[in-house]
Order: C-alpha cells, then sequence, then structure tokens
C-alpha cells in the first residue's frame, strides 16, 4: 500500500513537470477583463496560479478533515495501545503457563482480562485454563474447555482440552466421545483422527475405520507413509477377520492382495491373500504370492504354509518343496531349517542334521538347537546326545515371535492387547527379564558344541523289541543270568550299579515301553535291569 501511494506521487510529479515543461516551449499571454480591468500575464504564471490554489483547497480540505476526526483518532490510538498491551500480557501470560509459572500466569491473567475483552480474544479461555490445571483446579479448567468448545472459533481448541482430561481421568469412553465430536468437524486433526482410529481398530470395526483414514489428508510425505502404514495394516486386518468367519473367502483375498499393492513385504497380508487362494484351490498362485515374499525376507510362516500348502503331499514332497524354497533364497537360517525339518519328517537324518547344524552355525536359536535334539531322538535316541542338545538350546537367544509391548503372541495381530495401540506387533526377538546371559562358547561357538557331542554307541541305544521270551532272571545263578542277557539281546538294557550318580534327569528315559525294574543277585553282586 505504501509503495503504492509513493509511485502514485512520483509520477504525479512527473506529469506536473511534463505539463511545465510543455507550456515553457510553447510561451503565451493570458488576459482576464472583469468588471471593466484588464488582467495580462503569461501562461506559465497563470498555469502555476492555478496549480497552487488547487494545492491550497486540498490543504485546507485536509485541515478540516483532521480537526473533525481528531476525537476519534484519538480514541483509536489509545484503544491500540491498550490492545497491544493486552496482547503482549496475554503471550506473557501463556508463555508463563507452558513453563508451569502459576503465579506469573495468574497475574498475567489479571493484566489481560484488564485490558481485553475475553469476548473480542477467545485466547483468554486458554490463559484461564492453562492457569487453572497449573494451581491444579481441574473442574474450573474443565468448565472453560467446555465454553471453548461451545464457540466456533476455539471448538476444536475445547474439544481437545476436554479430551487430554477424559484421558487423565480414565474416561476413556467420555474421550472417545470428543474424539469423535472433534474428528467429524474437522478430520484433518491428527489426535482426534488417532484416538477415534485406534478406538474402531479395538473394537473390530475395520470399514469405519478405513473410512476415517480415507477422509485425513496427509499434509507431508512422511504423513503419507504413516497413513499408507496403518491403511496395510487395517486392509490385513479385515481380510483376516473375513477369512476366520469363512464366509467370504474372496474379499478377504481381494483386502489381502490390496495390502500387499502397497507393501508387497508385509507378511501377515501375504499370509492371509495365500490361504484364500488355497481355500479356492488356486495352489499355483498362493506359491508365487509365498515365492514372493520368501525372496524378500525369509519367514518361518511362509516357509511353514508353502511346505504344507497340500495336505496330501508326502513327507518327501514336503521336503522337495523347503528345497526349492533355498534355492530361491540360498545361504540363510530360515531356509536352512525349513529343509532340514522337512528331512526329518522324510526321516533322512544325515541332511536333516547337516542343515540343522549350518543353520545353528548362522543363526543360533533356541528352535534350531530343539530341532537337533529331535534328529538324535528319531535317529538313535542316545540321551546324552539328546541332552547336549537341550542344553544348548536352554543357552541360546529365544525364537523371534510376534511381539508388542511385552507379549507375545503365536499369531499376528493388527491391535495390542495391552495399549490398544494399532500396529503394534513387530517380528523380533522379545525380550524376558528371566532370559540370562547367552554363553558365548554354547552359541557363537556352534563348531565346538558339535564336537563336544556324545559319541554314538551302538550299545548304549536303546531297543524297543519286546523280549521273545520271558525269563526268570530273579531265581536264575550268575551265568544263567548273563546268558539270559545274551540270549534276550535288545530286549534288555543295561543301567547303572548300585552307587553310581544317577542321570541328570533322574532315570533312564520316559518310554511308555519301559517296565519294572528287574535285580540279578548273584555271588554278593548285584545287577539292575530293565525289561522292555
Amino acid at each position: 500500500m505504501i509503495m503504492a501511494r509513493l509511485l502514485g506521487f512520483v509520477l504525479l510529479v512527473l506529469a506536473l513537470a511534463a505539463g511545465f515543461a510543455w507550456l515553457a516551449d510553447r510561451p503565451g499571454e493570458l488576459s482576464i477583463v472583469w468588471q471593466g480591468q484588464r488582467i495580462a500575464m503569461s501562461l506559465m504564471v497563470a498555469a502555476t496560479i492555478a496549480v497552487s490554489a488547487m494545492a491550497a483547497v486540498i490543504f485546507f480540505l485536509w485541515l478540516v478533515r483532521a480537526v473533525l476526526t481528531s476525537p476519534h483518532a484519538i480514541r483509536r490510538h489509545f484503544r491500540a495501545r491498550k490492545r497491544d498491551r493486552g496482547y503482549q500480557a496475554l503471550s506473557t501470560g501463556l508463555i508463563a503457563a507452558g513453563a508451569g509459572d502459576a503465579a506469573s500466569a495468574r497475574k498475567m491473567l489479571a493484566r489481560t482480562k484488564g485490558l481485553i475483552r475475553p469476548d473480542q480474544e477467545p485466547l483468554v479461555h486458554l490463559l484461564e485454563a492453562q492457569a487453572a490445571l497449573i494451581d491444579g483446579q481441574h473442574d474450573e479448567a474443565r468448565r472453560k474447555f467446555e465454553q471453548m468448545a461451545d464457540d466456533p472459533e476455539t471448538r476444536e481448541l475445547g474439544l481437545r482440552g476436554l479430551y487430554l482430561e477424559a484421558r487423565r481421568l480414565g474416561a476413556t469412553e467420555a474421550a472417545r466421545q470428543y474424539a469423535e465430536r472433534a474428528a467429524e468437524k474437522a478430520p484433518q486433526l491428527p489426535w482426534a483422527a488417532d484416538a477415534v482410529l485406534q478406538h474402531r481398530a479395538g473394537t473390530g470395526e475395520w470399514d469405519q475405520a478405513l473410512r476415517l483414514l480415507d477422509q485425513h489428508k496427509p499434509a507431508s510425505a512422511e504423513e503419507r507413509k504413516q497413513v499408507d502404514r496403518r491403511k496395510v495394516v487395517l486392509l490385513t486386518a479385515r481380510a483376516g477377520a473375513r477369512l476366520e468367519s469363512e464366509s467370504d473367502p474372496k474379499a478377504a483375498r481381494d483386502d489381502a492382495l490390496a495390502a500387499l499393492r502397497i507393501d508387497e513385504t508385509f507378511v501377515p497380508a501375504g499370509l492371509i491373500a495365500a490361504k484364500a487362494y488355497l481355500r479356492e484351490g488356486n495352489l499355483r498362485k498362493a506359491a508365487q504370492i509365498l515365492e514372493r515374499l520368501w525372496k524378500v525376507g525369509p519367514h518361518p510362516e511362509v516357509a511353514r504354509l508353502y511346505v504344507h500348502a497340500r495336505s496330501g503331499d508326502s513327507p518327501a514332497d514336503r521336503l522337495k518343496r523347503a528345497e526349492k524354497l533355498e534355492a530361491l533364497h540360498p545361504n540363510n537360517a530360515e531356509t536352512l531349517f525349513a529343509v532340514a525339518q522337512a528331512a526329518l519328517d522324510a526321516r533322512k537324518f544325515a541332511l536333516a542334521r547337516e542343515k540343522a547344524e549350518a543353520a545353528a552355525r548362522l543363526a543360533p536359536n533356541e528352535r534350531t538347537f530343539l530341532l537337533l535334539a529331535d534328529i538324535e531322538d528319531a535317529e538313535n535316541g542316545h540321551q546324552g546326545r539328546i541332552r547336549h542338545w537341550m542344553n544348548q538350546a536352554l543357552k541360546a537367544p529365544r525364537d523371534p515371535a510376534w511381539t508388542a509391548d511385552g507379549v507375545t503372541s503365536p499369531e499376528w495381530l493388527p491391535v495390542s492387547p495391552v495399549t490398544g495401540k494399532l500396529d503394534a506387533f513387530e517380528w523380533k526377538t522379545p525380550v524376558s527379564e528371566w532370559h540370562g546371559p547367552v554363553e558365548e562358547g554354547a552359541v557363537n561357538r556352534v563348531d565346538e558344541a558339535i564336537r563336544a557331542l556324545p559319541p554314538v554307541d551302538a550299545d548304549a541305544r536303546p531297543q524297543r523289541k519286546p523280549p521273545s521270551s520271558a525269563i526268570d532272571i530273579e531265581a536264575a545263578p550268575r551265568s544263567a543270568a548273563t546268558a539270559g542277557a545274551t540270549a534276550a539281546g535288545a530286549a534288555i538294557n543295561a543301567v547303572s550299579p548300585e552307587g553310581e550318580p544317577k542321570p541328570f534327569f533322574g532315570g533312564p528315559p520316559d518310554d511308555p515301553g519301559v517296565k519294572n525294574e528287574t535285580k540279578i543277585t548273584s555271588g554278593g553282586s548285584t545287577a539292575s535291569f530293565r525289561l522292555f
């Protein structure tokens, strides 16, 4: 505005200068006869007198206007000064309230009220509410927030204050209602949208949650990523609910695929899509989804579903499918574990042991060592080797699981059962206060653990074939007892003589074929046997 006035003044001066220059180049005389008198003057003088007269008239009019409007101008001047001092006090009071200085906030509040009327400036109500909160007068603060919520200019600010007060008092339902009112009027408010979204997700209202999320318009690229992530979670949750109800597997598949189009690495969405395809009998598309997930990052749940995709497959067929996963992502602990598990089911113990030991070298954890113990148990039942791997499992890190807020779940969940937070579950190693320090020799040096394995003794293997005939061992002499034990062969298993320490678990393995202990006494010595 000032620049426009300055430019107009400059143009006016230039126009006058150009006019006078034009008159100077064209001299002439001007004469006027008025009431019998003749007045003569040059044209330049006449032009100068005319311009001066016009300027005098304009100045006179401005002077008269200034005199007439001076009272109002004076009042406006003092009102502006008062308003400025009031805003200064309001600003200082809000800063003091934010800093927690109750005395200064109250002092500035009193000064602000003397300078600014609350109906002119709604922020005065905010300063009153903040000062009341600092003093612990929550009832007064809620009354101020309610007044602000009734004012269209401060509605969202008042609703947020009421929402925070309801959260502080634990009134979840009231907090939800305040958030819904705010989200209805201003869906762009993050706190209101988040609160309503958390409630909708906690109650399983996936359609309403997705509708609310679609109304939110992200203002930045980072906010867009957050909205996309929440949409993936909500779509996956709705797909899982539809798949569990078994009412609409096609809709569940479509939701899961929509989630994968946003984030192709989201494992829960891929698993639900694959399960939906399997229910429709489309094994090829289910396998394609699982293979894409496996290439991005091997996951045990993906391997489990891929290997057992067809219920009628034999163990050998499942082993072939596990080996296909190994070809897609070789030299990975999850890949090796999947092959080892399938090889164990197929009774290929050498391959299972080779892959399990390789998996333990890459990522030693509890389930890998337990798998090695299962391999030993299935192949030879050697208790010493089984206990060795179980001991390694006790000292190994825990297996990764779906974890949120300190709790684990056997499957992915969209909402934390503890805090109700959306997208809280992560696939990671859970933290346990009972988990002690990991021994470096048992975990990081798996080769040493393999070398420390007890040797397999053929005579020490438990034989599960029943004896061909009953032998009265108690009544037989020493030589007959020895001959009977030799003839029974695999039917009799020697255990520790009396006086020797018992095994670690307090006795022989818990096998349904083990019968009562039978003692042989001959020549002053006693031997104990167990019949199978």
